[in-house]
């Protein structure tokens, strides 16, 4: 018997507005978007930031045998969660229907959502309207508490702490559990209460990362946003099985998410920091859930051959030490073959043998590992590293 299962793609996982400096290229610069594919085939977005643009681009309508329809939960009408509507290609294609979940806000009323979708169309601030889009649109008002099903998915909303309301949800799939919990701060007894019970035993926590501890403690405090100390202790109180830290800020750069993701780490063993392109996959056999990522953004590689040796951390948390070939290489990164796991964006340090003018000198590498395939060789596997040094 098959064993059931969902997928999760991350579009967008930048908080607050869109970066494109590139010291922020490996994690990724769209703002809040993620995709769930139920294993019954029902598709969820979640969030409609500007990595809803690139899901749009990339866009497979769900396949269930009748008009597809696709339902798009939105956590509140903050500019970084709503300004990729515009721009979602499978809007304007009249096959298309969405149904779009969200709150009545208390400063606008009935119909928040609606409201919210057109007035960002509205003349003076996008070329056209609402009334280009094609697709079916439906709305439907959700409060802190309510649940509905979809096919064989229960979606659940709870209140969260953000300034001008916030929802966060959980997806029960027979694949697994998701917990999306973006733009929450810690510290409201009752509302820590209500992402408690959001997150009670989920598969998969997203947890809103944005600040540092310190800053969550003093200047960012009230902001709405919380850290990656909070999201471990919400993890750990909550009986989940992984973390995955979200919603970066725009200052923070790939080397200081990278720093955010080792202290999460020794504070709780399951943790990934969400990147554009990231795909975590439930109920995979063997492994309840499993990250990937696609190789979607790799320099031009070239083929070479130098002996290298290879340290760091594999999957199961054990040191490791190994020498290989690098046989593809480029500036930025290269493709290892290793008998041994690494542990998705983990660290490697890498020491190549490569010829210099005085005969064969030792270059020194730091790698940050953003992807693992299945290997040319049986007992090996293909880890994409880039360098950070």
């Amino acid at each position: 018997m098959t064993e059931p299962i969902a997928k999760l793609s991350f579009w967008g996982v930048r908080g607050s507005t869109p970066t494109v400096d590139p010291a922020t290229w490996r994690y990724g610069g769209n703002t809040p978007c993620l995709e769930l594919i139920a294993p019954d085939g029902t598709q969820f977005i979640l969030d409609c930031g500007t990595g809803l643009r690139m899901l749009g681009s990339r866009w497979a309508a769900p396949n269930s045998g009748k008009a597809p329809e696709t339902h798009i939960l939105v956590t509140h009408y903050h500019w970084d969660h709503i300004q990729g509507i515009p721009f979602f290609s499978p809007l304007y294609a009249e096959n298309n229907e969405f149904h779009f979940y969200s709150f009545r806000s208390r400063f606008l009323g009935r119909d928040s959502l609606k409201q919210v979708f057109e007035t960002q169309m509205a003349l003076p601030y996008f070329p056209v309207n609402v009334s280009a889009m094609n697709a079916k649109r439906k709305f439907k008002e959700m409060d802190g508490g309510d649940s509905f099903k979809v096919g064989q998915n229960k979606v659940t909303a709870r209140w969260l702490n953000h300034p001008q309301g916030c929802l966060g949800f959980r997806i029960e799939t027979p694949a697994g559990t998701v917990t999306y919990a973006t733009d929450n701060e810690p510290g409201d007894a009752q509302l820590d209460e209500s992402l408690l019970e959001l997150a009670a035993g989920a598969d998969i926590l997203i947890n809103d990362a944005q600040f540092t501890p310190e800053q969550l403690a003093t200047k960012r405090k009230g902001w709405g946003h919380s850290s990656w100390l909070e999201g471990a202790k919400m993890a750990r109180q909550a009986g989940v099985k992984t973390l995955v830290l979200f919603h970066h800020d725009p200052d923070s750069t790939d080397r200081m998410v990278d720093s955010i993701l080792r202290q999460a780490r020794e504070e709780f063993a399951s943790v990934y920091a969400a990147s554009e392109g990231m795909v975590i996959t439930l109920g995979a056999p063997g492994d309840q859930v499993q990250a990937h990522m696609p190789g979607t953004r790799t320099a031009l590689r070239r083929e070479a051959q130098f002996h290298a040796k290879v340290c760091g951390v594999t999957e199961g948390g054990k040191d490791f030490e190994e020498e290989t070939m690098v046989r593809d290489i480029s500036l930025q990164g290269a493709l290892i073959s290793l008998t041994h796991l690494p542990r998705l964006q983990s660290e490697l340090q890498v020491t190549m043998e490569a010829p210099g003018p005085d005969g064969v000198q030792a270059m020194n590498l730091r790698g940050y590992v953003v992807r693992i395939d299945a290997g040319p060789e049986k007992g090996h596997v293909a880890v994409g590293v880039v360098f950070t040094d």
